[in-house]
């Protein structure tokens, strides 16, 4: 038969099982969209390419699974740049399909030209610039097979106006459906090393990140940390792994993770690190990080370690392999002596919380949410105190429930990110948590959530500030505040009623925690505006460059 390169895209994508793809069409991929018309796939009309990024991250984080989306040249590839590298570093698996100028432009400056492969080296896993419609056979399949095996991440897949339009002669289009990735063994030598090591040790830490939920272990973590009675902290990318109000369970480390925590990891003997990249933000000062303490490093990803931190024993592998092999075979413990003292830690340290009679304090509005949400509702925060608060105060139970920029930090992510997740998870309810200032960067995508009629909830904490930053301006440089005020802010309720969205001003309220209540409990898309005093502080909070023992408030 013969087929065009466009189509052949399309139909590699429903053997992948493509459902959704989220993105913009232009001259480069008008091509692709041609094609994707006739298709059972559906599309989702972002309102901007970063926001059709940032959609596709949603669904990839809440299912595990490579997603899919487009944009043209030029503009359409850079606007595409900032969702990619968000994905490169929170290991997301992702596919990005772009158009490209006609072959024989490219390299002539020619409209709407830049050089997507060059651009996307450093940001994504692996990237393609497809030369023929033939070659679209194997590099389709392997995009996926890419981005979705080892340590996740994105792949850019670019391909010419003209590779589009090409038409091809085959006897028919080989089966090429999506397998579930290989997992990477641990060395078994090894693994017995490190039942040793645990076995032997007295106060051992697990130090849980974001590779426990990519490699779908919460399970194994749950059982290996109660068999042999390890307490448990996470990473920001690690929340959900282990499920808030186990024994086991310390909370959050690292600059805003709870002064206790932190604390009772400078008194460990072993920190057994899975799934983690010992990121500035989780260990403060590296060389103060755990220095009395033996490290057992398991990561799939050979280049992360003694990246930063040396490691006293590492195996590399997928984290569920070896926590699989880790349950089966360490001692049963009760560790009767390490429990008593991390009750006491707790209990000289403990967690502040504000009067619940300020109900308009962000970790009082965090706790009324926590309370009236199932625990498998998925919750988006955007960048900045409202997701530092989030982190520190929502009880979030199980995995792929907390979808957040870690590595990046990208303010913008909240929004498109809940609607992706209310896309692959329509059954579940959604949330997205705001500040202002993140709100504004992709409100456009407002006018999608609108269209989709998707069952996502956007509460906006609104201090009229670039909170964080003018926190740090007030910690660190001696309150000599500039650049984080917004003199005047749009009206978010009305903005949000102007794109069809239900909306309302929690501060208009007349009884405000029942109402958010309410709210919550109801489906469908809504807008709120929470006005929160600008001197609210995320604490405790570990300075810049400073070992997380050294905390300051809270």
């Amino acid at each position: 038969m013969e087929i065009s390169g466009a189509k052949l895209v399309i139909k590699l994508l429903e053997q992948q099982g493509i459902e959704i793809v989220c993105g913009i069409p232009g001259g480069s991929n008008l091509p692709i969209y041609d094609a994707l018309r006739d298709s059972s796939i559906k599309h989702i009309l972002a309102r901007h390419e970063q926001g059709a990024g940032f959609m596709a991250q949603g669904m990839a984080r809440t299912t595990g699974k490579a997603a899919v989306c487009m944009g043209t040249s030029g503009p359409g590839v850079t606007n595409l740049l900032t969702a990619i590298a968000d994905a490169r570093l929170d290991s997301i698996p992702m596919v990005a399909i772009t158009g490209q100028v006609t072959s024989t432009l490219i390299g002539t400056d020619a409209f709407q030209e830049v050089d997507t492969y060059g651009l996307t080296i450093p940001i994504t896993k692996h990237n393609f610039l497809v030369q023929s419609a033939a070659d679209l056979l194997e590099i389709i399949p392997e995009a996926f097979r890419l981005a979705e095996s080892g340590r996740p991440g994105p792949v850019v897949v670019d391909i010419p106006k003209d590779v589009q339009k090409e038409i091809i002669e085959i006897s028919e289009i080989p089966c090429s459906a999506r397998k579930k990735p290989e997992r990477a063994e641990g060395d078994g030598k090894l693994i017995e090393k490190a039942v040793s090591m645990i076995n032997k040790s007295r106060r051992p830490i697990i130090y849980a990140g974001g590779g426990v939920v990519a490699a779908d272990a919460s399970a194994d973590l749950l059982k290996f940390a109660r068999r042999n009675s390890i307490p448990v902290v996470t990473t920001l990318m690690g929340l959900g792994a282990f499920p808030h109000g186990d024994p086991n369970y310390l909370g959050m480390l690292g600059m805003h993770g709870s002064r206790s925590t932190n604390m009772v990891m400078e008194e460990a003997d072993l920190i057994i690190a899975l799934g983690v990249r010992f990121d500035d933000r989780a260990i403060g000062k590296a060389c103060e990080f755990c220095k009395h303490a033996d490290i057992l490093h398991i990561d799939i990803d050979r280049s992360e370690i003694g990246k930063i931190k040396s490691s006293n024993l590492s195996i590399v592998g997928d984290v569920g392999h070896v926590l699989h092999e880790l349950v089966e075979k360490v001692e049963a413990s009760i560790r009767i002596g390490w429990s008593a003292r991390i009750a006491s830690i707790r209990m000289m340290y403990p967690d502040l919380r504000p009067d619940e009679q300020d109900t308009f304090h962000p970790l009082n509005l965090i706790r009324v949410m926590g309370e009236t949400l199932p625990e498998d509702a998925i919750i988006t925060t955007d960048v900045g105190q409202h997701q530092m608060w989030v982190a520190q105060g929502y009880p979030f139970r199980k995995p792929r429930t907390l979808l957040t920029s870690g590595g990046l930090g990208t303010m913008g992510f909240g929004l498109p990110n809940a609607i992706g997740a209310a896309l692959a998870k329509p059954d579940k309810k959604v949330v997205c948590v705001s500040g202002d200032g993140s709100f504004l960067m992709n409100i456009q995508e407002l006018a999608t959530l609108a269209e989709q009629r998707l069952n996502v909830k956007i509460l906006i904490m609104n201090n009229n500030r670039l909170g964080l930053v003018r926190q740090q301006q007030e910690l660190f440089f001696e309150e000599r505040f500039f650049a984080s005020t917004f003199e005047s802010n749009p009206d978010f309720a009305s903005i949000a009623r102007g794109f069809g969205l239900p909306s309302f001003d929690l501060g208009e309220q007349e009884n405000p925690e029942l109402f958010l209540r309410k709210v919550l409990g109801q489906d469908g898309p809504c807008v709120i505006n929470i006005p929160i005093n600008f001197e609210n502080k995320v604490l405790p909070m570990v300075p810049p460059e400073c070992a997380n023992r050294e905390m300051i408030g809270g």
